[in-house]
């Protein structure tokens, strides 16, 4: 049988698209060698963000539910039982995903595929001894966790010492002590939870900032707040050797030694091109991601990659949209992806949200912007919820007063960040977003205040 479509990869990318495709009355293939869901669902987005929503719960009731007249002295967390509601939510999620695959009619294959090369219809895959022939391939093999050359890494990996997200995420008892090689969102967020569940976290990053390209004076804030609870931060400072549970670094201080219990590595993530034998078909890599363009194409006819393994924006949502696109075109339709607003969020607590340019990057490249700041106090709804909150929304506009980023720090910012990008995607200008009518009391009519204070 040759298929319409096959899909190599069952993340959200991967997922999505082979919905989208089966609803089009596309015949369709996906393989997946691990569960469906991907990182994002078993091991990154959705396990992660139910630990936080734990740990948030438990910050409240440790040492702040009192400003808010609730007593909730003498509680405790139990991170086994967390652990265990985090296995339930990913459970029903990859069911979820599951019955969505058998709706759309998709014949999912749970085997690592291989794509062996072209054939008279198209394309050819191999996966768990069977050959698998479609009209047009979509890769969306994702990333995974990047391990850097540290000597004595590998050992420590393999020994349970050292840990990337995906073991992390299923320790049964909280380690007393945790080194976190990485500030980026990975890193941040896993620091967050164990910082509020009593361990002792030390953060190594090697720029002299976390938060990676989020808007600097908000990652700062963010940096302050947790070290006022605990959190030791090591900027610009290179981790050079492990050595069992010791990490040695170095920076301009000299070097040091640190040690801990458990040693998490979240340096970032890596397209995951390195199996599926491109070279085949003749499928361009760059740096180990597989480029595209606005129609999520390939430098070979009929192949599209989507998610991840393109390397452009690691993160589910991008995926979503970019499996839409690629589906469309197959389909004969008119779309093409933009990066230009794409919502990022650490899911800290409080949460920061950006989405767009920051002051940093419009300045990089060479654009003249006004920027707005205005503190969320200036909102009914955060002064309610947030007792000492002090976070801030900036707006970045162009020299035609055109919205061309935003960014907010404050609860429950990844809930409306949505909006600002909205206006972002549709080059808004402040004027036209103050006309917009916003629902009070919320926290996103910031939003408006923020706009109607520029102009």
């Amino acid at each position: 049988m040759v298929y319409d479509l096959l899909i190599i990869g069952g993340g959200p990318a991967g997922y999505r698209a082979a919905e989208r495709a089966g609803h089009r009355k596309m015949s369709v293939v996906l393989f997946e060698e691990r569960s469906l869901g991907g990182v994002c669902l078993n091991e990154g987005c959705m396990p992660t963000k139910t630990l936080l929503y734990s740990a948030k719960l438990y910050d409240y009731a440790k040492g702040g539910a009192h400003k808010y007249g609730v007593d909730a002295s003498g509680a405790v967390i139990d991170h086994a039982a967390v652990v265990a509601r985090k296995d339930k939510v990913v459970k029903t999620l990859v069911a979820g995903v599951a019955a969505q695959m058998k709706s759309a009619k998709v014949t999912v294959v749970p085997a690592a595929a291989r794509i062996t090369g072209k054939s008279a219809a198209g394309f050819t895959v191999e996966a768990g001894g069977e050959i698998y022939e479609g009209r047009k391939l979509i890769i969306a093999a994702g990333s995974s966790a990047a391990v850097p050359p540290i000597p004595g890494l590998k050992e420590a990996l393999e020994s349970g010492v050292a840990m990337t997200n995906r073991e992390i995420l299923d320790l049964k008892a909280a380690p007393k002590s945790l080194i976190v090689l990485g500030g980026g969102v990975i890193g941040l967020e896993m620091a967050s939870y164990f910082n509020s569940i009593g361990t002792e976290v030390t953060v190594v990053e090697m720029l002299g900032r976390i938060g990676g390209p989020t808007d600097l004076e908000m990652s700062e804030m963010l940096r302050e707040l947790y070290t006022q609870r605990g959190v030791k931060f090591m900027l610009s400072t290179k981790a050079v050797a492990v050595n069992g549970q010791r990490l040695a670094v170095e920076n301009a201080d000299g070097k040091a030694e640190l040690s801990a219990e458990k040693i998490l590595v979240a340096v970032g993530r890596r397209p995951r091109t390195a199996d599926l034998n491109l070279e085949s078909i003749g499928v361009y890599t760059e740096r180990g991601a597989i480029p595209t363009d606005e129609e999520m194409r390939t430098n070979v006819s009929g192949v599209f990659a989507v998610g991840d393994i393109n390397g452009k924006s690691m993160l589910a949502h991008t995926a979503y949209r970019e499996a839409e696109v690629a589906v469309n075109v197959i389909a004969g339709e008119h779309d093409t992806m933009s990066y230009a607003a794409i919502p990022a969020v650490i899911y800290t607590n409080p949460e920061l949200s950006s989405v767009g340019e920051t002051e940093e990057t419009a300045k990089a490249k060479g654009l003249k912007v006004k920027v707005v700041k205005l503190p969320l106090r200036f909102s009914g709804r955060y002064i309610a919820e947030n007792e000492g909150g002090n976070g801030f929304i900036k707006l970045i506009m162009d020299s035609d007063g055109i919205l061309i980023g935003a960014g907010m720090i404050g609860n429950p910012s990844s809930e409306i960040i949505f909006g600002l990008a909205i206006a972002v995607e549709r080059r808004l200008t402040c004027a036209a977003l103050a006309k917009v009518v916003f629902p009070h009391p919320t926290v996103g009519e910031i939003f408006r205040e923020a706009a109607i204070a520029q102009i």
